[in-house]
């Protein structure tokens, strides 16, 4: 197994390697010779997150127009497959990841059920597991691949849940206590004679963002390790065209939905560790559209929500079965076509069967609040000389975070609260605001949990923020001050920066001081340790609250019409440079 430190060093390292892609060829001259070559297009999405009707706000549009919905991605999957009885054999569609979980409520009520209906409509063939798929717990997701009601809730729309008629992958992801995949490793499709393995993963990291609950009894290996594992025992049963469905990514600076501008991110070490029998690497997880050739591996990404596909087309050796070209293009799902008619069956019906719950007006905003994070300092430069930052506080993130304290200060006596930046999954539009949009932010049910922190531990949660990258939303009883020149802590000593200036740390106005006791309110993922804070992991008397949509949308309908808090929780020792 890898590391993560060095991890992270050799993506700085190899970032370079990472290129625009125009064509791969394996050896261009072997398609001048011998029998016409095999064409095979994938079709390709990932982190697609439960989005059955048109995503709103920023995560409906992407490359300047509106993008996504289901009815539409049909719709576009069929166009992609073309119409002759040959150009469909040839097509198989794949994900990499995160079809589920953090879902809009029209899905999520329902346990992602309409989700993998949907993917059975779209003709979905493979699919890589995403640390998503393990929210509700590896029974769960078995569940989800073989069918069968829920064990608390039954078939709740009334129907039989047949299960996913696309295959699960699980190569890195095994049972413990037998070292066995959690689900098959890996699948093969036969086109016009040759072999096409995929080989499907989640990113290791998946215990570390997922609740325990739900990665319990699961032991997460090395992606590239695993991979190259299983392209050896694919080419050992005459594979030779192998694909990677990998949810794990990176991200560019800047560039359109099909450069490779400026790419880095775990993705990067991941392909040039990967065998060079790998040919193609659909990757997810980051959220981000990108189309790049890396150590001769082209890497694809349709960032998320439905919003894109990624059209690969491989031309393949009748003889040898090896990959002689590839190619993609990343293609917009927009909303001037037809809708599909059976996928918008689907979505009536179970609309029907969710009923006015998902209407009700909980609260109004005076404008729009985003998720949107600001930057607030500089933290250092890249190689190219530009400034790098710490993304910071949120509109949103601090809204919940107050609504979280407002929630537990009468009932459990705290004092501050703590929104952690990944639980806050969508914008709020302005007007009212319904049942169903205050579920699409924070989807995930997470139960309230206040505990016994002392300042000691609260400063260093707060350094924690920047050895795993992730600064915390902050209730507005909390204020304290960055230092841009300060030490980030490793990760075996995650107390031992100096980012937070000592003695700046307020709450309520009061300085913070290292032997008091602060009654402190989070969810159950973070005081878990979920996202690295396993500082959290050392609260004590921790009382289990509600949950924290429950206390979202009782502070909406409390303070209502409620307006976007300012962001001034955080201050840093010098000004900010222009980006």
């Amino acid at each position: 197994m890898s590391v993560p430190g060095m991890r992270r060093a050799a993506v700085g390292l190899v970032a370079l390697a990472a290129t625009a892609l125009g064509t791969v060829a394996a050896n261009p001259s072997q398609a001048e010779a011998g029998p016409k070559p095999v064409d095979v297009k994938l079709l390709a999405i990932n982190d697609f997150h439960g989005n059955l009707e048109p995503p709103t706000g920023s995560s409906g549009t992407i490359a300047g127009q509106p993008a996504g919905g289901a009815e539409y991605l049909a719709t576009q999957l069929a166009k992609l497959r073309g119409t002759t009885e040959e150009e469909q054999e040839r097509t198989i569609t794949v994900a990499a990841g995160d079809l589920i979980g953090a879902s809009p409520l029209l899905s999520a009520a329902f346990h992602d059920e309409p989700t993998i209906e949907e993917m059975n409509l779209a003709g979905l063939e493979f699919t890589s597991v995403g640390n998503h798929e393990f929210d509700e717990g590896a029974t769960e997701l078995l569940r989800m691949q073989n069918g069968g009601c829920h064990p608390v809730d039954g078939c709740a729309d009334g129907t039989p849940f047949e299960g996913a008629k696309f295959q699960y992958l699980s190569a890195n992801a095994f049972k413990t206590a037998t070292g066995q995949p959690l689900l098959p490793p890996y699948g093969i499709k036969k086109v016009d004679g040759v072999k096409v393995g995929f080989i499907g993963m989640t990113l290791e990291g998946t215990p570390q963002i997922v609740s325990q609950q739900g990665v319990a009894g699961l032991t997460f290996a090395d992606e590239a390790e695993t991979a190259n594992k299983y392209a050896r025992i694919l080419r050992a049963q005459g594979v030779q065209t192998i694909v990677v469905l990998l949810h794990e990514g990176g991200v560019q600076n800047g560039g359109g939905i099909n450069d490779c501008t400026g790419f880095s991110g775990p993705i990067v070490d991941i392909a040039n560790r990967m065998d060079p029998s790998i040919d193609v690497i659909v990757s997810g997880h980051t959220h981000a559209a990108y189309n790049c050739n890396i150590n001769g591996k082209l890497v694809t990404s349709a960032s998320s929500f439905g919003r894109l596909v990624t059209d690969i087309d491989l031309q393949i050796d009748r003889r040898t079965g090896d990959v002689l070209t590839a190619k993609a293009n990343n293609v917009v799902v927009t909303r001037d076509v037809a809708k599909d008619p059976a996928t918008t069956d689907l979505i009536n019906r179970y609309k029907t069967a969710l009923g006015p719950v998902a209407d009700k007006v909980v609260g109004e905003t005076t404008s729009a609040i985003t998720k949107t994070q600001e930057n607030l300092y500089q933290t250092g430069v890249d190689a190219n000389g530009k400034p790098t930052y710490q993304t910071g506080e949120s509109p949103l993130g601090n809204l919940i975070a107050d609504a979280q304290l407002a929630a537990t200060d009468n009932e459990q006596n705290a004092v501050a609260a703590f929104m952690n930046p990944g639980g806050v999954r969508a914008d709020l539009d302005a007007g009212p605001v319904t049942y169903a949009e205050a579920f699409t932010v924070q989807p995930f049910a997470n139960n309230l949990v206040t505990l016994d922190l002392t300042g000691a531990q609260l400063y260093c949660m707060l350094e924690q923020q920047f050895t795993v990258a992730r600064v915390l939303y902050a209730s507005s009883t909390v204020h304290y001050v960055v230092d841009p020149n300060g030490t980030t802590a490793a990760a075996g000593a995650p107390c031992g920066g100096t980012r937070v200036v000592r003695g700046s740390l307020t709450i309520n106005g009061a300085p913070v001081t290292d032997t008091a006791t602060y009654r402190v309110t989070v969810n159950n993922f973070l005081s878990g340790g979920g996202d690295g804070f396993s500082v959290l992991t050392g609260g004590t008397n921790p009382v289990t609250g509600m949950i924290d949509l429950d206390a979202f949308t009782a502070y909406l309908t409390e303070k209502s019409p409620v307006s976007a808090p300012t962001l001034n929780r955080i201050q840093t020792t010098t000004e900010v440079p222009a980006a």
